[in-house]
């Protein structure tokens, strides 16, 4: 077994990993859906949960007959975006002043959109994500020369040794989330400039190369990423250079050696698929050479939809619009508790 087939064989069993983690999750009923306006967004492990069951006024934590472990729920009172988002601010800075999750301690203010059939339900400041298991999404760009003798080099950047995530890891040459207000390719062309000083000459070269998708648990929560992937073919003579404070080095290593360096511990986790499926797209890693190859492309775009199936009965009331026995039981949020009373029905305990 060749060094590189070693190395896509650990990749393989650590994709594996992150997938059994969600399922012993959901087994364990150690994970619940996190729902708004009737569309599961999100994933809330149990040591989240015992902290926003202090905020019955904003979640409903309550059994459901169609999911074993129950759910979380954003108050269906809140009917808009803007009233959907304030409230939700307000728990996440109280979190954060109580300093209970190591991931709101690297606050942005930087603001993901959560959707639900491609519709912004609200908007939630970057470091909380994880808590919520919230699907994030970001841009990153390969960067690469054909060098006359070296062959294919790719271009890395080290991160800044005061970046909150990911501190002083090497990583991609150019990467970033999508926030709100920027669209994709606006993100990318952005980050280029930024990270690397990549002119609009140059840019306007990228070339979309789809998406890659994996799910990834830390001691920040959980991470179901999808990275829209873009490729830069570079001059020989291009040396990036960092504009805003958030790399401090790059370096340009052959195909050879940046597979060396992805499965070293000084290599960001979540930016090592997407150099993977680089190097499977353009030759460098081939069935030939990885008996798992095939896993390890499936593996490289997991389809995270499976994962946000839940659907409440919101929607099943809409075609038949009463409560079913049980909708309110062990329910804590105040207006499920109200409707139930109008409805005749005893105050959940």
């Amino acid at each position: 077994m060749s060094s590189t087939e070693v190395k896509l064989s650990r990749l393989l069993i650590l994709a594996q990993k992150f997938n059994n983690f969600y399922l012993s999750g959901i087994h364990k009923c150690d994970i619940r859906p996190f729902v708004v306006e009737g569309k599961q967004v999100g994933l809330i492990k149990s040591d989240v949960l015992k902290h926003l069951e202090k905020y019955p006024e904003v979640f409903c934590i309550r059994a459901c007959e169609q999911t074993k472990q129950g759910l979380v729920e954003l108050n269906p009172a809140f009917r808009d975006y803007n009233e959907r988002t304030e409230q939700l601010e307000k728990v996440l800075r109280n979190l954060r002043s109580e300093g209970l999750f190591p991931a709101l301690q690297g606050w942005r203010d930087e603001y993901f959109e959560v959707k639900a059939d491609c519709r912004a339900l609200l908007k939630m400041e970057r470091a909380a994500t994880p808590l919520f298991g919230v699907r994030k999404y970001g841009v990153d760009i390969n960067g690469y020369v054909r060098h006359p003798t070296l062959g294919l080099c790719i271009w890395l950047q080290q991160r800044s040794n005061t970046k909150e995530t990911w501190p002083g890891k090497w990583d991609n040459m150019v990467g970033g989330g999508l926030s709100v207000g920027f669209g994709i390719k606006e993100t990318a062309i952005k980050e280029a400039a930024e990270e690397a000083s990549i002119p609009s000459d140059l840019v306007k070269n990228l070339v979309s190369a789809g998406c890659v998708s994996f799910y990834f648990e830390s001691r920040q929560g959980l991470f179901p990423n999808t990275e829209y992937v873009f490729d830069l073919e570079l001059p020989l003579d291009f040396v990036p250079q960092n504009a805003d404070g958030e790399v401090q080095a790059f370096e340009l290593l052959t195909a050879k050696d940046c597979v060396e360096r992805v499965f070293t511990s000084d290599f960001k986790t979540t930016s090592a698929p997407v150099v993977i499926d680089f190097l499977i797209r353009h030759g460098h890693i081939t069935a030939d050479d990885v008996v798992d190859f095939t896993q390890i492309v499936e593996l490289l775009h997991v389809p995270l939809q499976s994962i946000y199936t839940y659907k409440t009965r919101f929607e099943q009331s809409i075609k038949q619009p009463q409560f079913l026995p049980g909708d309110s039981k062990n329910c804590n949020c105040a207006i499920f508790q109200k409707i139930s009373m109008e409805n005749g029905h005893k105050k959940a305990n």
